[in-house]
């Protein structure tokens, strides 16, 4: 039987080998939750997990174009249903024309970055979703003397399931709430571009319908992910992996904490993130975890995603019975 890299030598007996197997997966794979400084959740919201990464990870996606002139306009349309109404101090715009003639007026010139704050997400029994979220604008380039503009602003955004795990955009709501006082420009792409491959990955983990070809689109061609069951190195081993044990877990969901990032070269960075998972096995009991991961990711800015090169997972808490 597979072991984990860590144990406690109080943890709960888990029953059968596969119920073991499970666990392991889950806690190599990116689960990940301590019950100590975490929200607990209800089974509602376990489940829904997963619809809260996508839309999380396509917010993100919706600043890079803002924040990078390498971002090709269809990754953004790729976001929004063709119908999406966009309302903001530059006034009212519904479809893709409409948002395109905006981008094409942005001068290139500028400096954007938006740094995210809160989020609130909402999920209706029929998958749509509400994300609301306040984040800081700082703009360099409008200011004749080069100062930095800041604001904070406020986005009431709405989501529509598609065929894939990611929703689209069918409205978006722009108001600034204050001025900021914020001097010093800082760029938020790295940042904007890596927390949305990591709900992107975390979304498919959860995803009930355990698709695997996205994971192709967000692995670099010579990945490897050492995790507690052993190094996997192509694309077969990893299908190996994520159609196993991992099929006893009826639903996961985590929550990033200790997130972090170093640029390490042109389009290279390294990763580090903390993820509390809660699950539900199938006879119902709750389980909870918590690992640190430990990334290498390439970055080409013309892809939807940036990709995975390497990964190495620490257990901070080992797969445990859920107590409260």
């Amino acid at each position: 039987m597979i072991q984990l890299d860590a144990r406690s030598d109080g943890q709960a007996p888990l029953g059968s080998s596969l119920t073991m197997m499970a666990a392991v997966f889950i806690t190599t794979l990116l689960t990940s939750a301590s019950a100590q400084g975490q929200t607990m959740l209800t089974q509602a919201q376990i489940k829904q997990g997963y619809m809260e990464q996508a839309a999380l990870a396509q917010f993100h996606r919706w600043y890079q174009i803002y924040e990078n002139n390498a971002v090709p306009i269809e990754s953004s349309l790729d976001i929004l249903m063709p119908d999406v109404k966009i309302k903001s101090s530059l006034g009212e715009g519904v479809g893709h024309q409409a948002y395109k003639q905006r981008i094409a007026e942005l001068p290139k010139t500028w400096k954007n970055a938006h740094r995210v704050k809160d989020t609130k997400i909402d999920v209706a029994a029929d998958g749509q979703v509400q994300l609301i979220a306040n984040i800081e604008y700082l703009n360099q380039g409008s200011a004749a003397d080069g100062s930095v503009r800041a604001a904070n602003l406020k986005y009431t955004t709405q989501l529509k399931p598609t065929d894939s795990v990611l929703p689209r955009f069918t409205a978006l709501a722009i108001e600034q709430v204050s001025a900021s006082d914020t001097k010093t420009f800082a760029d938020a792409y790295p940042e904007n571009r890596l927390k949305s491959l990591t709900h992107y990955w975390l979304a498919l983990v959860e995803d009930p319908k355990r698709r695997l070809e996205p994971f192709q689109e967000i692995l670099a061609k010579d990945f490897k992910l050492d995790f507690s069951s052993g190094a996997i190195t192509d694309f077969a081993g990893f299908e190996k992996w994520f159609r196993g044990p991992g099929s006893a877990v009826a639903a996961s969901t985590h929550q990033m904490s200790n997130f972090s990032y170093q640029r390490t070269g042109d389009n290279r960075f390294n990763v580090k993130v903390d993820f509390d998972w809660q699950g539900i096995l199938p006879d119902g009991r709750e389980m909870v975890a918590k690992t640190r991961h430990s990334w290498t990711v390439e970055d080409n800015a013309t892809e939807r995603f940036a990709r995975i090169k390497t990964a190495q997972v620490e257990v901070l808490k080992p797969f445990t019975p859920r107590t409260n």
